[in-house]
């Protein structure tokens, strides 16, 4: 059945589409997250039009062969990852930008289109596209929509979901549809332009995003405040948050952190804090200049060791920079299972408490970034290369942060998404009746299980035979 899958794709699409080269193929197999499993896919296929999409999942159907929608592959919860016999459709050709429309502010883009070069674009408009996850230098426009993607400014703008206007996709059934508006506003029928977003490539292959823009926004200032523990910058944290504070970003590295980066780069970070916050407003004029204050004399009245206000723009971009070199850097380490969840503000000390105890009790090596001014905090457990009971105790340390988020009234994702390490922590956040509602939407959309089995949801009736 492979055989005449692969004569039918490659009858059907141009030359060089249909890729199933051993060699090849492993490289698109599965996303960065950590021990996830994943399989061997029958072929790569790599369409360039909805067509040509809408060619394979028909295709796939007739011989109940699974669909694995990929991007960039940059994800970290093992959304994209093969099984073995699956078809992985990459949508890393489909990267137009298609339109940027200054008047009603939105642009029109592909799924492979690049995120930072959609904000490269937008800036030679005057306009502003606000998501930015730390991968936005690689990950893609359709992989940021599949995990509803969040990022540093996302304490004030919002994730993605709040920035997609409507989509064009193919159903599980092989329909090419278009859902949403344009227009500034819109209510008309349920809003599955939003039910898309975040399903991780289970309800549909997204084949055209059509995104909100806002106008480029003010120079931001920047705060940096150095303290002693993690619990500490929690609660600076919570106080900027108590004094009417929306900042721009307020990012979290600890010294585990700094100390990878240092010795990467040779920054000279780690030298001068146990635990960095850093903060930024992008209020203009003089709001912005109280707004910097007021989380400069927070971080201050929490216990910073030191806190100022940045008044080179070199050096607080280089500090960024730091934030978002932090997880690779971690990764020369060795293999690195990444955390994604979010707390109440209130809650966020506690919770950098708990992630504490946790390393402790498991001994595990635990370092911390956090978007942390909206809850998202980011666990990185590290483990040397081939030691397997560190391994074992990883992942202890892993669930036990779930339970710990979620009796905290959190999440088990903020923005990574479910794929296939947070199944259980889903249906331990849910419950099963809304686990069932999930279940209906899924079988409503791919009545027969193509798009991306196993994912978010969990295992179900097998889609054929072979599987």
């Amino acid at each position: 059945m492979d055989s005449e899958l692969i004569a039918r794709l490659r009858r059907d699409l141009p030359e060089g589409r249909v890729l199933t080269d051993p060699a090849v193929t492993a490289g698109y197999a599965h996303d960065e997250a950590e021990w996830a499993p994943h399989g061997s896919p029958v072929a790569v296929v790599r369409p360039r039009t909805a067509e040509e999409v809408q060619h394979v999942v028909r295709a796939c159907l007739d011989h109940a062969v699974p669909v694995v929608t990929r991007g960039a592959g940059t994800g970290l919860s093992g959304g994209a990852n093969a099984m073995d016999g699956a078809v992985v459709l990459s949508t890393e050709a489909m990267n137009a930008i298609k339109d940027i429309d200054p008047l009603e502010r939105l642009a029109v883009v592909e799924p492979g289109v690049v995120n930072d070069d959609l904000r490269t674009a937008c800036a030679g408009h005057g306009l502003w596209y606000p998501p930015d996850p730390a991968s936005a230098p690689w990950s893609t426009i359709g992989g940021n929509v599949a995990t509803n993607a969040g990022g540093l400014c996302c304490v004030k703008y919002g994730v993605t979901r709040d920035y997609v206007l409507g989509l064009q996709f193919v159903t599980g059934t092989g329909e090419l549809v278009r859902v949403g508006r344009r227009t500034a506003k819109g209510v008309a029928g349920y809003d599955l332009t939003s039910l898309l977003v975040g399903s991780e490539g289970t309800l549909g292959v997204i084949t055209e995003v059509t995104l909100r823009l806002r106008p480029r926004r003010a120079p931001e200032h920047t705060v940096a405040g150095h303290f002693a523990s993690v619990v500490d910058a929690g609660r600076a944290v919570t106080a900027v948050a108590a004094a009417g504070v929306t900042p721009s970003a307020l990012e979290l590295i600890d010294r585990y952190c700094l100390e990878a980066v240092d010795a990467w780069k040779q920054m000279g970070l780690s030298t001068e804090a146990d635990v960095v916050l850093l903060g930024r407003t992008d209020a203009p004029g003089r709001a912005g200049d109280e707004e910097a204050e007021t989380m400069r004399r927070c971080f201050e009245e929490a216990g910073a060791t030191w806190a100022a206000r940045s008044t080179d723009p070199q050096e607080a971009d280089a500090l960024f920079e730091a934030r978002r070199l932090a997880y690779p850097a971690l990764e020369r380490l060795g293999p690195v299972l990444t955390e994604d969840v979010c707390v109440p503000k209130s809650a966020v000390p506690e919770m950098l408490g708990r992630i504490h105890a946790i390393a402790e009790r498991h001994g595990t090596l635990i370092a911390n970034i956090a978007h942390a001014g909206d809850g998202n905090l980011h666990p990185l457990l590290i483990t040397p290369p081939g030691d397997e009971p560190a391994r074992v105790r990883a992942q202890a340390a892993f669930h036990d942060i779930i339970a710990e988020a979620l009796a905290l009234g959190g999440t088990v994702t903020g923005e990574h998404g479910v794929g296939l390490l947070k199944r259980d922590g889903l249906r331990a956040e849910v419950g099963p009746e809304v686990m069932a509602l999930n279940r209906a939407v899924k079988d409503a959309l791919d009545p027969r299980g193509l798009l991306n089995p196993g994912k978010v949801l969990g295992p179900r009736a097998p889609l054929g035979t072979r599987y």
